[in-house]
């Protein structure tokens, strides 16, 4: 069973296909914060503990992700002589001005700008921005509860943060909760709230909802299986740019699932991926031109696919290497092996926010959950009126 563990972060501001958009939630109904709290009696998770957790679990997101400069708010804040750029945040935070509330938030969480580390500070000033209703602020602060960062963590009232978001229109905060449907974490594990959820999402363009509805139509988990919808859907995600959906479109491009067989279209969808670090690619396209019946052979760049899953631990590929290695002349393999060493991934905006948020193999909640269903025979479908 996949076992989830949100660590470290979640949303700052809205970017286009793969980020954010607006959440809205009103705390418990009634909170007023004009000021940060002096005192807070939860005791926050450590750095160390939050670095443990996430090295024991295989399925990790995270819904705090401030690392991009982009999301941090841009708030100008002119000073006077007598008073620094951070003393007038403060000064106009606690007279309620959200954007510098927001402003220091991030501030105190990634120690920007001068400004130490504070994870407390941190929590309240965006706990300060979530009363005012502030959209981001909102989720950042469901995920500040998820992670227990500068609080104690709290998965039940995260998982409401992320609803009461969703059902505002928030429709980052619906793949959220989504997740958290399909772990199990802080709501009881439903897969068909699940997937309303990612179809609400998919409606508006979110290629993360998009990869994970058109999967769960390809595995017909929830609703019927439909190549031809899995296939539509998992091409969206794979446009925007996920390294996974490129290799799931080979896939479907190379068997004639949902869409006729189409060996140059499934190549360059793996060629693709490859050059994202998509180890399952490379794998993948190494197998198509060593055997050269599917598409011209080309042993020498399947060498190198081969090497560079190796160091990345793909279970076969030194094997596979080692067979084609006597295949070349002496300075084809020498070239080869540079060739390798030289490799650098490039993965896209959208794989390192997926794979830095949901972990790196979404899909798997999907398939482990129709492995469970299929083991005690309870039906995966969804009857669809």
């Amino acid at each position: 069973m996949r076992r989830l563990s949100l660590v470290l972060f979640g949303l700052m501001t809205a970017i286009s296909q793969a980020s954010a958009q607006d959440a809205v939630l009103s705390l418990s109904g009634d909170i007023v914060a004009q000021q940060p709290e002096k005192e807070e009696t939860p005791a926050p998770a450590k750095a160390e503990d939050i670095a443990a957790a996430k090295s024991e679990d295989k399925g990790i997101f995270s819904f705090l992700n401030f690392l991009d400069k982009k999301k941090k708010p841009e708030v100008k804040v002119e000073s006077g002589p007598q008073e620094t750029v951070l003393e007038k945040l403060i000064r106009t935070a606690g007279e309620g001005d959200v954007n510098s509330q927001l402003s220091l938030g991030y501030m105190y969480l990634y120690g920007e700008d001068g400004v130490e580390v504070n994870h407390k500070k941190a929590f309240e000033y965006y706990k300060m921005a979530a009363a005012q209703n502030d959209n981001v602020a909102i989720n950042n602060l469901g995920s500040l509860y998820f992670s227990g960062i500068g609080t104690r963590r709290n998965p039940q009232l995260a998982a409401q943060m992320f609803q009461k978001a969703s059902e505002l229109g928030n429709i980052e905060a619906s793949v959220n909760l989504a997740f958290l449907y399909l772990a199990g974490q802080g709501v009881p594990k439903d897969g068909n709230a699940a997937m309303d959820l990612f179809m609400k999402a998919s409606a508006k363009n979110n290629p993360t909802a998009d990869f994970m509805l058109g999967y769960a139509y390809f595995r017909g988990y929830v609703m019927e299986q439909d190549l031809r919808e899995a296939f539509e859907l998992i091409r969206k995600a794979a446009n925007a740019g996920y390294d996974d959906a490129l290799f799931q479109l080979s896939e479907m491009y190379m068997n004639g699932w949902g869409t006729p067989q189409n060996y140059g279209n499934a190549v360059r969808a793996l060629r693709k991926a490859v050059d994202q670090g998509n180890v399952d690619a490379m794998m993948a396209l190494g197998d198509v031109l060593a055997i050269g019946e599917k598409y011209p052979r080309d042993i020498y760049y399947a060498h190198v696919l081969f090497n560079v899953a190796s160091v990345r631990g793909a279970e076969g590929a030194d094997e596979k290497r080692n067979v084609l290695e006597k295949k070349l002349k002496i300075e084809e393999l020498l070239q080869a092996q540079t060739q390798a060493e030289q490799y650098v991934e490039k993965p896209s905006e959208l794989t390192v926010y997926i794979r830095q948020t949901f972990g790196d193999n979404i899909k798997g909640y999907i398939s482990d959950a129709v492995d469970e269903l299929m083991k005690s025979k309870t039906p995966a479908l969804k009857d669809k009126k």
